[in-house]
This record gives structure tokens, sequence and C-alpha cells, in this order.
């Protein structure tokens, strides 16, 4: 087994990389898929919802978070590609060797990004660290207004500008999100005929076929 590798990356903090994460991690999850989420943050999101979900689903040998710092993180990424399907990184909001090593690692950088002027200058550094590394690089939209169709399109068209990929999936603003991740679970799980689940089941697909 050698496991599709996802980084998620972003310089700007609140830009979604831990809802990304989670979202796309336990959707897989429910198509059967064994998946690991590595925890490289240290302001430790992800491992926080982890200990809501152990409250109010359980362990699953089939889905696992890992917390991974400092020289460890290639080895242990290594390892556990031998035992997943799919591995999800949860980056830190900044460009240190931590985050490099986990770019390196992955077969696809996932960069989250609000439609706004901000979101878009800050994925500068993180095309930037995935060029250098070689690694492919897609921007995906995150709580994104149906009645901003014009602004989307402007953050697409400036994206593109800088030449960079963006996701043809976006993640539209849907409490659905939110209130699952408060529950330990995901959106999937939660409200599986929702929008927001249908969001995230396209971007699985196409983010799939792009690694």
């Amino acid at each position: 087994m050698t496991a599709k590798i996802f980084t998620i990356a972003q310089q700007k903090g609140g830009a979604g990389k831990t809802t990304l994460v989670v979202h796309l991690g336990t959707y897989w999850a429910s198509k059967k898929k064994k998946v690991c989420l590595i925890d490289i943050d240290p302001q430790g999101s992800l491992s926080f919802w982890y200990e809501m979900r152990l409250e109010s689903v359980g362990e699953s040998p089939s889905f696992q978070v890992r917390t991974v710092s400092g020289w460890r993180i290639e080895s242990e990424i290594r390892r556990l590609a031998d035992e997943f399907d799919v591995i999800l990184i949860d980056s830190p909001p900044h460009a240190e060797t931590e985050s490099r090593i986990a770019v390196r690692a992955a077969d696809l950088v996932l960069i989250p990004a609000q439609p706004s002027a901000v979101d878009v200058w800050a994925t500068t550094p993180t095309l930037k660290l995935a060029s250098d590394e070689g690694t492919d690089a897609l921007v995906v939209l995150n709580r994104i207004s149906q009645r901003s169709i014009s602004l989307n399109e402007d953050v697409i068209a400036r994206v593109k500008e800088m030449g960079a990929d963006v996701a043809k999936s976006a993640l539209r603003n849907y409490t659905a999100f939110s209130r699952s991740i408060s529950e330990g679970k995901g959106v999937a799980e939660k409200h599986k005929t929702h929008n927001a689940t249908k969001d995230i089941e396209a971007l699985a697909t196409e983010v799939w076929k792009r690694a």
C-alpha cells in the first residue's frame, strides 16, 4: 500500500487548512479508505478536533490522527504511507522547515484561500515553496459566497495571473462545515445530503484524480 499524500498549506492563518483536512479526510474514510491525518501545526487545532472525535465517535484503526514534529516528520510520513490509503498533512501557517518537509513529501499541495485580495497575496510564498520543492499545487477557494459571483471570478483571475492552478471545485460558506467539526465529525458524516457534502465530494474527486 502506498498512500496518496496531500499537504494543506497556507501562509495566512484562518484560511481553512484544518477545515479542509478534516472534511476531506472524513469523506474518504466514509468511502472505506484508510486515512491518516498528520498534525504538524504547533497550534494543534486538528489534534484538538480529534480529541472531541474520540469522545463522540470513538477510535478506529482505519482513521487516525498523528501529531508529529521536528526531525521525525519525514520518516513518519514514509512509514505511514505504507499503512494507509490517504495521508493529509495539516501544516503550520508559515514556511518553516516542517512545512518544507511536508510539501516535499506530498503528491499534491492544496492551498485554501478565501475570496479576498489578502488571501490571494498570502498564497504567493506557499506557491513558491511548492515550486522550489517540485510539488504540484492547487489553490482551493474556501467560504465563497454564491451572491458574490463577480468577486469569486475576480479572485480566480488574480490567482491564475500568478501562474497558479485553481480547483474547479470550491467550498461554499455553509455553517454545516463548522457545526460538524464542533462535534468531532466531518460534514459527510453529519450532513450526508447537504450541499456542503456535495462540495467536499466534488473537491475530493477532483484532487484524487490530480494527485
